[in-house]
């Protein structure tokens, strides 16, 4: 099916130039796909760190478990290489009888009493 565009409420198919720009379009979108959804991950990384930065300072004995959670964190990205990948880490339990409803279920756990 062409594409179209309206102009003055009457409807045009594009024309074989237009077509071509359209097509770049959305190409160069499709291939920041995997741009966009790491950078959604890194941000929610990164709003998870800085939750327990105050942690890493030098006056406080931070425990193992905390320490390897924010490795973990800080991991999160690597070995990733397509959107769905990313995706997968981005779930978030929609259950509401889950004790974990709500929350990214692909993200390591904050330890608890920390």
């Amino acid at each position: 099916m062409p594409r179209t565009k309206l102009i003055d409420g009457v409807r045009y198919n594009l024309t074989t130039e237009e077509e071509a720009i359209r097509d770049a379009e959305e190409k160069a979108w499709s291939d920041k796909a995997f741009d966009r959804a790491i950078a959604r991950l890194r941000e929610k990384r990164n709003k998870l760190l800085a939750e327990t930065d105050w942690m890493a300072n030098s006056d406080i004995t931070m425990s193992e478990a905390m320490t390897t959670y924010r490795q973990e964190l800080r991991d999160i990205t690597n070995d990733l290489t397509t959107v769905d990948q990313v995706n997968e880490k981005l779930t978030i339990d929609n259950n509401i009888e889950s004790e974990t409803y709500g929350k990214y279920i692909n993200f390591p756990t904050k330890p608890s009493g920390e």
